[in-house]
Order: structure tokens, then C-alpha cells, then sequence
């Protein structure tokens, strides 16, 4: 089985990225994407890593 899906996610330099109430957006150099994440996952933004967990 993967465990691809434990490892944490670095955010890249020029990028920033904000989550609040189930709501990510991440805007870069190039565009803005903003997303509503299913209520179940844990998801912590710190530094300039993500990390997401599930119940």
C-alpha cells in the first residue's frame, strides 16, 4: 500500500497558502485556485509545509 498520501506538502517560495473553515486557497505566480475540502480530512498549514490527515 502507498503511503505516498502521509508524506507532508512544501509550499513553494511565491506561493502562499491560507485555510480557514474548510476552505483552501492557494494563490502563485501562476494563478489562484481555491478549493472546499470534505469536513472529515485534518488539514494543518504550517511554516511552508501541509499536512493532511484522515480520521
Amino acid at each position: 500500500m502507498s503511503r505516498i498520501g502521509r508524506m507532508p506538502i512544501e509550499i513553494p517560495a511565491g506561493v502562499t497558502v491560507t485555510y480557514d473553515n474548510h476552505h483552501m486557497n492557494v494563490k502563485g505566480p501562476k494563478g489562484e485556485l481555491s478549493r472546499d475540502l470534505h469536513p472529515d480530512m485534518n488539514i494543518t498549514v504550517e511554516g511552508n509545509t501541509i499536512t493532511v490527515t484522515r480520521p
